[in-house]
């Protein structure tokens, strides 16, 4: 809303700000962070009169979480979608198809992650809806969204993969099988957020990285100077995303305050889910889907030490890692939590810079 000062007031030198994406960002990020500051103590103290005994840690995980997890609340998220949204709704372009694809799918699957956590809490379960339903709840959100980022898209790529390290390499997939790829980025990418979210601080600060690197590569392809200097495809009104990508690095900066080890809350797979699913579609939205799977490298890891434990086992009889997902592992290892969750977050900067790095090696 904001935006619309400096465009009906373009000859004040002080609303003429809100017209620039950098003032608008750095806007986004404090109000997102703000929120959640302010309303995440009563938020939690409202989780957890709701929740009672919080949220039901899974019996078959390290043994250490049923003793120092117990009783914590989860469904943080909320938090994090409310600074979200409020940080975006203030400071985006109210005109910006993009933002409102992206908001759509975040807050889509943060519902359905909200439901989720509420049949676990209120059925003290570990296990939330039927998976079937939940993926295709998460397949359709996907594919609506594609489909609209096509449309949305200029004409000579809307359909097409772009392919780093290559200035001017587009696969033209067409609309089926790019609804397809849309599909898979976005549902994979949420999906392998909501896996990686085992550990306090795990999960939102490679988040935070991801959102931090996503945020550069989306205004850079959204300004045609920069676009052309790089030799990376530009995509008009794609820079406008870094409104939410500014918002999501602050939201997460105040979540991080209450998630910190030991955790006050857990963010869920109400924040896990739409986390993951924002980035994949803004990854989708910036033509760089095969770059989120460098940028978000971690969160790749944790997904297929799944896959390659299910597989192994189903085949074998025999696992592979001695829990999964993998920080299970390293934890089984004899690493303190701690330990783990700051060795990922290295590792997840250390990908963001390779990432960000096919931008320039091209």
């Amino acid at each position: 809303m904001l935006y619309l000062l400096g465009e009906f007031t373009n000859q004040s030198p002080l609303f003429n700000l809100f017209r620039y994406i950098t003032f608008r960002t750095g806007g986004a990020v404090m109000t997102a962070m703000l929120v959640v500051f302010i309303l995440g103590p009563w938020l939690i103290d409202s989780l957890r009169m709701e929740q009672g005994r919080g949220q039901p840690i899974r019996e078959d995980g390290p043994k250490t979480h049923l003793l120092t997890k117990k009783g914590t609340p989860t469904m943080g998220g909320l938090m994090i979608l409310l600074g979200l949204c409020v940080a975006t709704v203030l400071w985006a372009n109210p005109y910006n198809p993009y933002v409102w694809i992206v908001l759509s799918v975040t807050l889509s699957y943060g519902l359905i992650g909200f439901y989720d956590d509420y049949l676990k809490v209120t059925k003290r379960t570990s296990s939330g809806f039927s998976g079937r339903l939940r993926l295709f709840l998460e397949l359709l959100t996907a594919a609506i969204a594609t489909y609209a980022l096509s449309i949305a898209a200029p004409k000579p790529f809307a359909t097409s993969l772009a392919v780093p390290f290559f200035k001017d390499l587009l696969i033209n997939l067409g609309p089926i099988l790019f609804i397809c790829l849309g599909i898979l980025v976005i549902a994979g990418a949420g999906n392998a957020v909501n896996l990686t979210d085992g550990l306090d601080g795990l999960a939102i600060v490679p988040v935070m990285i991801a959102a931090s690197a996503f945020g550069v590569i989306a205004y850079l392809v959204g300004n045609k100077v920069f676009s052309d200097y790089l030799q990376i495809h530009y995509v008009p009104g794609a820079g406008e995303l870094v409104i939410i990508c500014g918002a999501l690095l602050g939201a997460g900066l105040g979540f991080l305050w209450f998630n910190a080890p030991p955790a006050m809350i857990f963010m869920g797979d109400t924040g896990s889910l739409a986390l993951g699913g924002a980035l994949g579609t803004i990854a989708v939205a910036v033509k760089h889907e095969i770059v989120l799977a460098i940028v978000g490298g971690l969160f790749v890891l944790e997904t297929a030490s799944v896959i390659v434990q299910v597989l192994s086992y189903k085949m074998t009889g025999k696992r592979v890692f001695r829990m999964a997902p993998l920080h299970h592992h390293f934890e089984q290892k004899g690493w303190a939590e701690p330990t783990v969750v700051v060795r990922f977050w290295i590792i997840a900067v250390i990908l963001a810079l390779v990432g960000l790095s096919t931008l320039k090696l091209r």
